[in-house]
């Protein structure tokens, strides 16, 4: 039995529907929040109620109570997927709140409920690649400073991985912390740029180009994502490692933002109108994954080129909105 949050978010979705493809059961844990579209996030989990092995309850991970109740109900659970969170930096900037009561609040609450549980092996956690903040040096490695985050959003981020290594310290729990990077794919978040730009220029309206389009993202395709959050639940740690280990789950090529608008271009057969903006309070010009620690423990390399998931994404979204 695996415990999965955030069960209706895109990222838990695809996991959890990965892990009943291989006959586990999956217990998804989500409150389905107003952050974005509702209907959306039931529709994802429209495609995994019914499955055989899945389970869900719904439930606010910053909820003590309430996670402690459900963990009661599953206390042979062997492994714990936590992807639920607050996610979003522009939003951090309006709602900081948020990002406390879900990140911080939620990752104590679902490490003080995981050590209670009898039979768990493995607890992998979300980070994200922010906590890098405003670094020049590329690529980012595991190993590079991260106490100078550029957002609110980071820095829960960052916290996050203290208190896992505060509580691996403690209790001997087995963590993993995965650093995302900007991922993409079919059912994804609409606050992300692929889903953004998509549904604007459909519509004929000019998408927000930020720092005039000198951007870089290391756009990772979902698919390769969840190979690596797998690969984080079931790969036994290397001698001698720490408890508590971090990798990157990146492409590991980082692509122009005008690049990235041409595919979709392309992919929708129309020419994008762009407004050119300066870079937005919390952002930072580049991203940039070193996965060399993540090929090595976790045996994990990404194989999805931007030029060949993004198209499935507008397939997905043309599918999904009919148009």
């Amino acid at each position: 039995m695996i415990i999965v949050t955030g069960v209706a978010g895109f990222i838990g979705s695809h996991v959890a529907g990965a892990l009943l493809d291989r006959g586990e059961t999956v217990v998804g844990i989500d409150d389905l929040n107003a952050y974005y579209d509702v209907r959306l996030k039931e529709a994802r989990l429209a495609r995994l109620e019914g499955r055989k092995g899945f389970v869900f309850e719904r439930a606010d991970i910053a909820d003590k109570d309430a996670i402690a109740a459900v963990f009661a109900r599953h206390s042979a659970a062997r492994g714990i997927i936590h992807l639920a969170a607050q996610a979003g930096v522009r939003y951090s900037l309006e709602n900081p709140y948020a990002y406390a009561d879900a990140n911080v609040m939620g990752q104590v609450v679902m490490l003080e409920a995981a050590r209670r549980l009898p039979a768990l092996g493995r607890f992998v956690y979300a980070s994200s690649s922010s906590v890098y903040g405003g670094n020049t040096d590329l690529p980012f490695s595991v190993e590079d400073r991260v106490d100078r985050p550029v957002s609110l959003y980071a820095a829960t981020k960052r916290a996050c991985e203290l208190i896992a290594e505060c509580y691996s310290g403690l209790w001997g729990l087995d963590l993993v912390g995965l650093r995302f990077f900007t991922v993409y794919g079919p059912w994804g978040r609409p606050d992300m740029a692929a889903f953004i730009f998509t549904r604007a220029m459909l519509e004929g309206r000019p998408i927000d180009v930020f720092n005039e389009g000198r951007m870089e993202r290391d756009f990772t395709y979902i698919d390769d994502i969840v190979r690596g959050v797998l690969a984080a639940l079931d790969t036994p740690p290397p001698a001698g490692a720490p408890k508590h280990r971090v990798y990157n789950l990146g492409n590991h090529r980082p692509e122009k933002l005008t690049d990235f608008i041409a595919i979709i271009e392309r992919a929708l057969g129309v020419t994008a109108k762009k407004n050119l903006l300066p870079m937005q309070k919390g952002d930072v010009p580049a991203t940039f994954a070193d996965i060399e620690a993540t090929r090595r423990d976790l045996g994990w390399a990404p194989t999805t080129p931007l030029a060949e998931g993004l198209p499935r994404f507008v397939q997905w979204y043309r599918e999904y909105y009919k148009v």
